[in-house]
Parts: C-alpha cells; structure tokens; sequence
C-alpha cells in the first residue's frame, strides 16, 4: 500500500480490482491524456483502467499534499487550493459541504464543459477527495443543464459500485455570467435568487454556505487537478510549470485556429510557444484577451512574450482568470467588440446595487458611443476611465470591477483606434462579430 505521506510515481490499483499500477502522465498534457474518442464520455471502467484508483489519504496529510504541490485554483482567483480547503476543515464543528463548481458563465470559455462532459469521473474523483479531506458528507455539482447526463451517469454508474462514501447530487447552474460566483453558486444550490451573488462583506461561504454548513466552492479542473495529485503526489505535480506556478492550466483559445480549442500547458512558458506563434506574428492581431470578460486586454507583442502565469498577466492589468485566450483578427472593429461585451456584462448584473443598476448602464452607453457614435461622446475618451471609477470597489459583488477592468485595459490597447474613431467616425467593416454573446442575451447597439 502506497504511504500517503510519501506518494510514489505510480497510483495505487483498486484493492482487489486485478487493475495494475497506472504511470503517471509523463508531459504537459495530464487532464486531456484521459479524454476519449470523439469526445465521449468517459465511462467508470475505462476511468479506472487509464488512472487507477485514488489513494486513500488519512486526516490531513492531503492538505499537507495540496500545500507541497502549489495547486491554486483555476476558476479565475488563482487562490491556493491547500488554504482553502483547510480554512472549510477548520470553520466550524458543523459537517462541511463541498460544491464542485462547472457553471462556466464566461461565455468564452469551454473548459470546463469538456471536463464534466467528457471526464466526470475526474472531476467527480476530486470532489470526493475534497469531501473526505475538509470532512464533508455532500458534495454537490454544480454544472449547466447541458452537462447533467453525463454527470448523471457518471454518479450512477459510481453508485453501483460503491465507490464513493458520501452522497452527490446534480444542480442545474443557470445561463447566466454569474452563476459560477461562488456565492451565486451557493445561492442556487439552496434554491434562493439563483445565480445572485452575497453581498461582498458578509460571512464567507467557508463558514457559512450550503445549509449554514462551512461550504467549498471548487472549479472542477482544480478538483480535476486534486484528483491527479492524489494519485501521482506533488512532486510529479512539480515536473512541469516552475517553481512559484506549478502545473498546466487549460486554455479555451480563440483566433489561433479555424474553430476554438482546448489546449492544457504548462504553467510558466510563453504564450507565443504554447500558440506556436513568434514575436513577429503579433502585427496579424490587434490585441490578447486574457482570462475572460472579467479578465484584460494585452497588446498582441506583450502577450506573445509573456509567460502564462497570473502575475505576469496582472502586470498587464489581466489576469489569466478563467482560462481564456481570444486573439483579435484585424478585421474586426475592437471598440465594437468591446462594446458588445459590456453591453451583455451590463445585462448580467446581479441588479442589487446601484453599480450595477445605474453604473454599469452608463459606462455601456459610453463605450457604445465612443463605437458607433463618437461625435455624441461628451468628454471624449477621457470621460470613460473616470465612469469606470464611480463603479470600481463600489459594488455589492466583483461583477461591476470586471467590467471596468475589460473597459479600462480594452482603452489602453485599442487607444489610437479609439482616437480614429473621435477623428473620422465609426468603422464600417463587413465582418462578423468576433467575440461570443449567448444567443439569449440584449441584442447591443448605439444607444
């Protein structure tokens, strides 16, 4: 039996399942080793046979695991994973809830649509361990109406064989850009404003979430990474990334090829590698988006330069939040994507305070001017930066600083277009809008 304080570099088979010791993935690429054919999902068996079982660890000698390896989350935080766990186990004497989180609102973003569809014993594999570390007794995945078959399934078919020792349960996650906060997540679950975060300032979830239950609120590629580790250990978590940023993250990336992808990379290495493209590449591309519409906007040279790591984007006022790389044509007209973005974001506001009530509205209306008619735009481009300040810190949840941090860094990449437009008038281009909006969202325009 493998020593769950000095893991090894093989995972332990299934006690009497006659499966062998599984090797470790020996690249860069760990979570999508496990996707099968044709994107179908992964059944129990062929799990077991490509990873094995998951170790048992015992009292907390997995957060000291956790700790070793330099996990953080990849919902859009980047939080270490290892504090959060503990401060759940710690919160109180109550029995803990664990919520694995696939909401995935950011309409850019694909991951975690793969992962629960396509891998959800992975997923499901980490929510358990996460559930049997911080002492929890259910854990509930929280995941689009789209992604409940395969979840479903999945739970079933773990049922059957007894696999898990607590109850799981399915929650459909609203179609909305917020339904994946972790206090909106929270909200759903308990059947109370669906998809409407706490106000900012109240007793974290930690401590009081689910029930009145200490509550973890975990993104499923961090469970998904969790679960690795409690098979392979920290060390092999380390083989790839660097020091301060362990691991791979997966990228929904856009603009690189004909259709979106999802690519898993190592933590650390250029952008510009990891997309296969040089320095000299970046004048086919008027700007970077990184992490989401909640992320930032990078210069198309910076970004290709720039090493995938959260502090490297929060040098360029981004961040690589929720996975997300949309590479701009230069065809488009990026004040009208801008403008179509914040135009949906204002729509998705919780609509508890007047940030997003009021500010939000106002600032949308000025970057729809400045995109389709900047001869209305009172104060010129100045005027924008100083509306993103009346709703920057100011609002009930994080959603209105997003907005103003899209706005903000989209003014400073797309600075001298803005100029164009204050000089000659909106762009007139043929080109089909670039950037997606769900279907059921506003239609934007000039207002």
């Amino acid at each position: 039996m493998m020593n769950p304080a000095t893991p090894t570099s093989t995972a332990r088979s299934s006690a009497g399942s006659g499966r062998p010791a599984v090797r470790p993935p020996a690249g860069a690429e760990r979570l999508l080793a496990g996707v099968g054919p044709q994107g179908a999902a992964v059944g129990l068996v062929e799990h077991l046979d490509r990873w094995g079982s998951v170790p048992t660890w015992r009292g907390t000698t997995f957060l000291d695991e956790l700790d070793a390896s330099g996990l953080r989350g990849h919902g859009g935080a980047w939080f270490p994973v290892g504090t959060k766990w503990r401060s759940v186990r710690k919160a109180g004497l109550r029995s803990p809830v664990v919520v694995a989180n696939g909401a995935e609102g950011e309409p850019a973003s694909g991951k975690d649509r793969v992962l629960v569809q396509q891998l959800p014993h992975l997923v499901l594999d980490g929510a358990v361990l996460a559930a049997a570390t911080v002492g929890a007794g259910r854990v509930y995945v929280h995941v689009p109406s789209g992604a409940v078959p395969a979840v479903s399934r999945a739970i079933e078919e773990r049922r059957r064989a007894g696999l898990d020792p607590c109850d799981i349960e399915v929650v459909v996650a609203p179609d909305r850009f917020l339904a994946g906060q972790e206090t909106a997540a929270v909200a759903t679950i308990i059947g109370r404003k669906p998809a409407t975060p706490t106000f900012v300032g109240l007793k974290p979830i930690r401590e009081q979430g689910v029930g009145g239950r200490p509550t973890l609120v975990q993104n499923v590629e961090s469970l998904a990474h969790a679960a690795l580790i409690g098979r392979f250990g920290a060390e092999w978590f380390r083989r790839v990334g660097t020091p301060q940023s362990p691991g791979t993250v997966l990228l929904t990336v856009t603009g690189r090829w004909a259709e979106p992808r999802i690519v898993e990379a190592p933590l650390g290495v250029p952008l510009g590698e990891i997309l296969q493209l040089g320095l000299g590449d970046a004048r086919s591309f008027q700007g970077v988006l990184l992490g989401g519409y909640g992320g930032g906007w990078v210069t198309p040279h910076d970004a290709l330069a720039m090493p995938l790591t959260e502090e490297a984007a929060r040098e360029y006022g981004s961040s690589l939040g929720a996975g997300v790389v949309a590479l701009l044509p230069t065809n488009v007209c990026p004040l009208s994507e801008v403008s179509r973005v914040v135009t949906y974001l204002e729509g998705e506001g919780a609509g508890q305070c007047g940030p997003c009530v009021n500010g939000l509205a106002v600032l949308a209306n000025a970057v729809g001017q400045l995109a389709y008619r900047p001869n209305a735009l009172r104060g010129g481009v100045a005027a924008i930066p100083t509306l993103c300040g009346l709703v920057e810190g100011r609002g009930a949840c994080r959603h209105p600083d997003g907005v103003a941090r899209f706005v903000r860094t989209a003014l400073r990449v797309y600075g001298d277009h803005a100029a164009l437009h204050l000089q000659r008038g909106p762009c007139h281009t043929s080109a089909p809008p670039f950037l997606p909006i769900p279907a059921t969202a506003p239609r934007q325009g000039a207002r």
